[in-house]
């Protein structure tokens, strides 16, 4: 093992997939557990689905393009838009969730709608950041939809970018370059 490795290089190299495991089982908590605090504090959702896959790929795949600090801000950023356009697009404001209304037409041609929006809005940025995709559902599926709701989501992304990536270099693991 050489000192200039990163600790998830001397993980795996000394453990294997468990080294690997560990370093990303560990960090995934302490950045997601992090981000849930600010949000019990705050009283806000800053926890929702789509951060679960964004850590993973800071911490499982640092190296992949789509694990990029601008491509998750952006990613996140272009996600919410595409979804609060289709939700007014499709007259879905006021309307009650997906999840708790049902799924009607309109919510499946904004769901839809918003992810294709969101492929080929970070696919010309060449910015590719899958977990963006469930962000766009969040917000055009009418689950998290005000205001603060959606700076929620932001800061939150925004959040577990610095941490994750921080967290990451310290440990000497160099993610993508942009």
């Amino acid at each position: 093992m050489s000192p200039s490795q990163s600790l998830l290089e001397r993980a795996k190299s000394r453990y294997g997939r468990i080294g690997a495991a560990a370093y990303s089982v560990v960090l995934s908590l302490v950045v997601l557990a992090a981000t849930g605090l600010v949000g019990v504090v705050a009283a806000l959702p800053w926890l929702f689905p789509s951060l679960g896959p964004t850590v993973m790929l800071f911490f499982d795949s640092p190296e992949q393009p789509s694990a990029r600090p601008l491509n998750t801000i952006v990613g996140h950023a272009v996600g919410i838009l595409a979804g609060v356009a289709c939700l007014a697009a499709f007259g879905l404001f006021g309307a009650k969730p997906a999840p708790i209304g049902g799924l009607t037409p309109a919510y499946v041609a904004a769901g839809a709608l918003s992810v294709a929006l969101t492929i080929l809005v970070l696919t010309l940025l060449d910015l590719p950041h899958p977990p963006a995709g469930a962000t766009t559902l969040i917000v055009s599926l009418g689950i998290l939809t005000t205001p603060p709701q959606l700076l929620s989501i932001m800061g939150a992304v925004i959040l577990v970018t610095i941490i994750g990536w921080g967290a990451n270099v310290l440990l000497g693991t160099r993610p993508a370059k942009s």
